[in-house]
This record gives structure tokens, C-alpha cells and sequence, in this order.
């Protein structure tokens, strides 16, 4: 049942990104291009986005998933050293691509070369990103 709830939610965040624009690069490249050619409606679709997850936050406090497990905490309010060195690789990605992880598995279904590259680029990252924080860590330890 759980991979079922997971499939249907998966399918409507797919169908809504693709709605949305979000699957199309040149769209996000003009969201983020504040200085040029200026596209704003980006903003409506991340605050259709953050709007229910805050009060999906307050609802689901002391509350379990339907689906049995636990519902994830709420993130740290704290930015170290990890946080700023992956938003920052995040959003040079997100700025060269105009594609994100969501937006560029959803942007498989249409086709094209890009979306593939950047979808095995990106799995390159995840798989060689611990290995890489493992030396980071060794070389340049966090000040307590």
C-alpha cells in the first residue's frame, strides 16, 4: 500500500512540474536570470509548493503516516559548512541546467539528450558526493 501512496504522489508531482513549466530549462533559466529576461510565474509554483508543506508541517506534528514509518523532522536551523557547499553546487547545477533532480526525472518522459545527461551527471555527483565530504572532513575539519 505504502508503494502505491508513493507512486500516485510521485505521479502527481510529475504531472505537476510538467504543468507547472518546471520541465522546461529555458523556463527556470528565465526565473533565475534576474538581471535579463525576467520570468516571475516560477514564483507562484515554489509558493504552491512551500504554502501546503508549512502546513503540512503543523498538521502532521505528533501525528503518524497512514502509511505506517515516521514522518521526517523538520530540517536544522543551523547552516555548516555541508549546507553551504550543497546549496551552492545545487543552484550553479540548477542555474547551468535549468534543471533540478524533481524537474529533470520528470523531463526524461519527454526525451532528449539533455535530460539523460543531466540525470547521469547527477547520479555521478550522488555516488562520488560521500566520498568527497569523507575527504573534505579529513583535510579541513569542521570548527566545534
Amino acid at each position: 500500500m505504502r508503494n502505491l501512496y508513493a507512486l500516485i504522489a510521485g505521479s502527481l508531482f510529475g504531472i505537476g512540474l510538467t504543468v507547472s513549466g518546471m520541465i522546461d530549462t529555458t523556463k527556470v533559466q528565465g526565473w533565475l536570470d534576474i538581471f535579463g529576461d525576467w520570468d516571475p510565474t516560477l514564483a507562484f509554483v515554489m509558493g504552491g509548493a512551500i504554502l501546503p508543506m508549512a502546513i503540512a508541517w503543523r498538521l502532521t506534528r505528533n501525528r503518524r503516516p497512514l502509511a505506517g514509518g515516521e514522518f521526517p523532522k523538520p530540517p536544522a536551523a543551523q547552516a555548516d559548512r555541508n549546507l553551504v557547499i550543497g546549496s551552492t553546487m545545487f543552484g550553479m547545477g540548477w542555474a547551468l541546467a535549468g534543471l533540478c533532480p524533481g524537474p529533470a526525472i520528470a523531463s526524461l518522459s519527454i526525451g532528449g539528450i539533455g535530460g539523460i545527461v543531466f540525470v547521469v551527471a547527477m547520479a555521478a555527483g550522488m555516488f562520488i558526493a560521500p566520498a568527497l565530504k569523507t575527504r573534505l572532513d579529513l583535510a579541513m575539519p569542521e570548527p566545534v
